[in-house]
């Protein structure tokens, strides 16, 4: 039996599914900003303080496609209910933390509530649009995560003065349980089909949908894009407060500003896909440009204004890439309960470039004190990239 086939989008069960997104993104980027206090009241070591931020990273790169099989199996509505829930339940426990393990504890739960939404949560918004929709508004869930991190970013350094590193959790609380209720209003827009008695099994359906030889295209396509936007994400802070020495306040501006950017980038990429543009095409073209940024940003050859601008440029056209890699689940799943499994190969495939970015680029600059070696990581990356998406391409055709 399938669900009716829509003719018309329910615009606010699709906002209703991103905003789910968005919210769990929030519990990814409050911690940088709150570990200041957090090691100060936890007397958190180095190696603790590491796991606290990136408990997440860790979950998705060893568990997201599991999470997405599950999701196909129990239906992506109750996956997503049960992922804002679990987060919930982690950032109460965060807040009652009095120490270490059970800060640790709380960012377990948080990080599988991150990955249960972020698997279920697109299979909602492809099914709450018509088909003549659909690409765009996958390209509008692709923006979650940058417009999450780049939202609690903005506000932290309006609520850290008046709550503390609790007040950042009480907010990222506040968008989960408002996300929960804006899903639950729009429950019936979810017109996804009942199990059949004709479905292949779970693990059959998950096996057919991997088989594929795009999906893993489009998934490492998906690394080089995320390898190379933390390397800026984790160079930018560093520049202006080290070597610029400007402010915490400026910093935090700059460095949110060039997150969010990226929201628009993605946003363009669900517009262009919804134009008919194929997604190799605009993932060899964006990862060109953000080849050709890094160049300018970490050779330091360049005046200040010109390599932020160029920062924004990375970010921005980088968007592109995420949008024509996630709104491919469900043109690339044969049956909607394929989606999930697909949406946590993007995920886990996409979390190894801020796992394994970060560490190996901070040993090639600590090896030579110079921030320009990290090129050698994000050129390979954006090469990788247009390779990939001249791949792509022809797969396509």
């Amino acid at each position: 039996m399938n669900a009716p086939i829509r003719t018309e989008t329910d615009w606010r069960a699709v906002l209703a599914a991103a905003l789910c997104g968005v919210a769990v993104a929030m519990n990814i980027g409050k911690v940088p900003i709150a570990m200041v206090q957090l090691r100060t009241e936890f007397g958190l070591s180095l190696v603790a303080a590491g796991w606290v931020s990136s408990m997440i990273n860790t979950l998705a790169v060893s568990t997201a496609v599991f999470f997405g099989l599950l999701g196909d199996r129990v239906g992506a509505l109750r996956m997503c209910f049960a992922g804002l829930a679990i987060g919930i339940g982690g950032g109460i426990l965060g807040l009652l933390a009095g120490n270490e393990t059970m800060l640790l504890v709380s960012r377990f739960a948080e990080g599988a509530g991150v990955v249960a939404v972020a698997v279920s949560a697109p299979a909602l918004l492809s099914s709450a649009a018509a088909p003549s929709d659909r690409r765009f508004a996958l390209g509008i869930w692709s923006a979650y995560l940058p417009a999450g991190v780049g939202l609690v970013m903005l506000l932290a350094p309006l609520v850290l003065p008046l709550g503390g590193w609790r007040g950042v959790w009480l907010l990222s609380l506040a968008g989960l349980a408002t996300a929960a209720f804006a899903i639950h209003r729009s429950r019936p827009a979810y017109r996804l089909p009942p199990p059949g008695a004709s479905d292949p099994h779970p693990f059959v359906a998950a096996k057919q949908a991997l088989a594929q030889p795009l999906p893993w295209l489009l998934g490492i396509a998906m690394f080089s894009w995320t390898i190379q936007h933390y390397a800026l994400i984790i160079w930018l802070p560093t520049f202006l407060k080290e070597q610029r020495d400007l402010g915490p306040l400026a910093v935090a501006l700059l460095s949110c500003l060039m997150v969010l950017v990226n929201v628009p980038g993605n946003l363009l990429g669900g517009s262009l896909l919804q134009r008919n543009h194929k997604r190799g095409k605009l993932i060899a073209s964006a990862s060109l440009v953000t080849g050709l940024s890094g160049v300018g940003i970490f050779l330091d050859t360049l005046p200040d204004l010109l390599r932020y601008a160029l920062c924004l440029v990375l970010s921005f056209t980088g968007g592109l890439i995420p949008a024509s890699v996630l709104s491919a689940s469900a043109h690339l799943a044969k049956t909607p309960k394929q989606i999930g499994t697909l949406q946590g190969l993007f995920m886990q495939m996409g979390n190894i470039g801020p796992f394994i970015g970060p560490p190996l680029i901070a040993a090639l600059v600590a090896a030579s004190g110079l921030w320009r070696d990290a090129l050698w990581v994000t050129g390979i990356a954006a090469l990788a990239g247009i390779v990939l998406g001249l791949m792509i391409r022809r797969l396509e055709r």
